[in-house]
Formats: structure tokens, sequence, C-alpha cells
């Protein structure tokens, strides 16, 4: 894996620079170099996101009422839509009034962000949030 590395020079102030390595070591993270391609990496699982057409993984959490009326049918239909984009799902009960599900997803950026908007916007959902990472497949770019 070495190979493939390549060395550049980045330049930046001494005070950005302290704070860099107080985020190596309060992150743990083996140095510098290891700080910042984590940093790229998660921009450009970032900015790919919001690429419509590029294939994303992630997750969708959601927390809901389990006793508004037709709701839990209601989620279950829009998950059936979007069955092919759906690798796995969890539901939990939290109390006696809340239900949270997380669905692990994967699929293109926009069909993924519409699925998660339906869900999220269903009435009796309390809160909702679709986390998105990369598929691992970094040569799409």
């Amino acid at each position: 894996m070495k190979k493939n590395l390549h060395r550049f020079g980045v330049s930046m102030s001494k005070d950005l620079l302290a704070l860099l390595d107080d985020l190596v070591e309060a992150k743990g993270f083996a140095n510098r170099s290891q700080a910042i391609a984590d940093m790229v990496r998660n921009e450009l699982v970032e900015y790919r996101g919001k690429i419509g057409n590029r294939k994303i993984a992630g997750t969708i959490t959601i927390v809901f009422d389990h006793h508004k009326r037709n709701l839990q049918t209601l989620l279950t239909s829009i998950q059936h839509d979007y069955g092919e984009h759906i690798i796995s799902t969890l539901h939990a009960h939290l109390n006696h009034n809340n239900c949270m599900e997380i669905l692990a997803v994967r699929g293109q950026a926009n069909i993924i962000k519409q699925l998660a908007d339906r869900l999220i916007t269903a009435k009796g959902v309390k809160h909702g949030k679709l986390t998105m990472t990369t598929t691992g497949e970094y040569h799409d770019h």
C-alpha cells in the first residue's frame, strides 16, 4: 500500500498547525498525514454525496412515536418502495412511546436522499438523520 503514497507539501499558519497537532493527539492519529488524509476522505464523502449519480453508503436513523396512527404502515411502505437500496434495518424500542429505526443503505446519492427525506418527513417522525459515507470504491472520480 505504501507504494501508492505520494508526498506533497502543505503550508499553513503556525496557529493552525498547532490546532492540527492537537487534533492528531486527541483523536489518536499516528501522524499529521493520517489526520489530513482522514479529513480529505470526509470532505470527499460530503462532496460526492451532493453529486446525484455517485454511489454512496450510509445510514438513515429515525425516531418516531409508534402510537401514531398508520405511521408504522407508512414507514414500511416507503421502505418497500426502496427495497433494493436498503441493506439492513434495525428496530429498537426506546421507551413506551418511541421507537428508533436505523436503515443501512447503499445506492445513488440522489435516491438515498429521496428515501431519507420521505422517511424523515413522515408525520409522526420526531427526528431523523441521513449519514453518508463511501462505498469504498474510489475509482469513480
